[in-house]
């Protein structure tokens, strides 16, 4: 019995609906409602998403920053290119790294990092080690603090499905794919649902009562890892940095006691808030990291409504909206297939640069 099964979220997506660009002001991307008791859905704009809110709600941020990760370099010993994806800092100038191509990255290779006019940085990394996952370990020289350096030498680490060409993310970008209440650096993808916030937004938002509280949770390259398992149950997921504050933590458990509705921006915060509140409906201030999977049948502890993206066929993203939409069942998937028909028959933009839903 292979229960929950991989293929079971696939579905078919025609390529110009995956969004390229953002829209041209935050909140005028289009919002997707639906009503998990009642079935039915909503066309509305982002902009709207306060007339489904009220007073004494509690809205949950993902405030991580994504960092400049993607670096392009050139062998020092075969000239030979690199492409490097910088996923987590060990310490200054030690990181774990993604290398193309990883064959050629082998130990002790040297590459010499590349700024953003192609031309030699005089900075170098050397792979010093080699995990199980095909992780490169790198050791930086020729700079201070790497970390410092990424403005002038890393790129916006786009997803591979937004096209670009090397050295070719622009300003826009760089503005666009980071949320406007970006604080702690560390993730290397965006926390996407936050990207339709603008600050005259949350402001009628906190005007109306509903309180804004951050957790930080720092996005790593997991979240594009493919399923390669048949069964869910045999999905080693990928595990990312999380921190939760006493703050917020004392304003979640308040609403809870109260009865208010809890309501988490993204999937990133579903991790972090379903990670902490695991056994319990309420959390405490912490910090660590979660290697939580959710999909179907799955309840939920702390998240009453979700604000969401549209998420890639068989994604884990996709098996947890697929959880939320009817939380201890498994009927949640064609709920949300069904959802993600009608937004393709309407012409919804999809995954990081595009539009948005809201399950209520």
């Amino acid at each position: 019995m292979l229960g929950v099964l991989t293929a079971d979220f696939d579905y078919s997506l025609p390529p110009d609906l995956i969004a390229q660009t953002p829209a041209k002001r935050r909140d005028q991307s289009r919002l997707l409602v639906m009503s998990r008791d009642a079935g039915a859905l909503e066309h509305r704009s982002f902009v709207e998403l306060s007339a489904y809110l009220r007073a004494g709600d509690v809205l949950v941020i993902n405030d991580s920053r994504v960092i400049p990760a993607r670096l392009r370099g050139t062998s020092r010993r075969t000239a030979g290119e690199f492409e490097v994806l910088l996923v987590e800092e060990n310490g200054t100038n030690d990181w774990w790294a993604m290398l193309r191509p990883g064959k050629r990255a082998t130990l002790q290779t040297q590459i010499e990092i590349l700024d953003s006019h192609s031309n030699k940085s005089g900075i170098f990394a050397t792979v010093t080690a080699i995990n199980a996952e095909g992780h490169r370990r790198l050791q930086f020289t020729g700079t201070k603090n790497i970390g410092d350096d990424l403005k002038n030498v890393g790129e916006t680490p786009l997803p591979p499905y937004i096209r670009r060409k090397p050295f070719q993310s622009s300003p826009e970008d760089i503005e666009r794919y980071q949320t406007i209440y970006a604080q702690a650096k560390g993730s290397v993808a965006a926390p996407t649902a936050g990207l339709h916030f603008t600050e005259d937004l949350l402001a009628r938002l906190r005007q109306s009562g509903v309180i804004v509280s951050p957790i930080t949770l720092h996005v790593g390259l997991g979240t594009f890892a493919p399923v390669k398992v048949d069964a869910l149950a045999d999905q080693v997921m990928h595990e990312e940095r999380f921190s939760i504050s006493a703050g917020t933590a004392d304003v979640i458990n308040a609403a809870k006691r109260e009865q208010r509705r809890v309501i988490a921006v993204g999937t990133t915060t579903v991790r972090v808030l379903e990670s902490v509140g695991f056994d319990s409906d309420m959390i405490t201030a912490t910090s660590g990291r979660t290697r939580i999977f959710i999909y179907p049948p799955r309840r939920f502890q702390i998240v009453d409504a979700l604000v969401t993206n549209f998420h890639l066929p068989c994604s884990t993203l996709l098996m947890l909206v697929s959880a939320f939409a009817a939380p201890g069942e498994t009927r949640g998937r064609d709920m949300i297939l069904a959802a993600y028909a009608e937004a393709i028959a309407q012409r919804y933009r999809f995954f990081s640069y595009g539009d948005a839903m809201l399950i209520l």
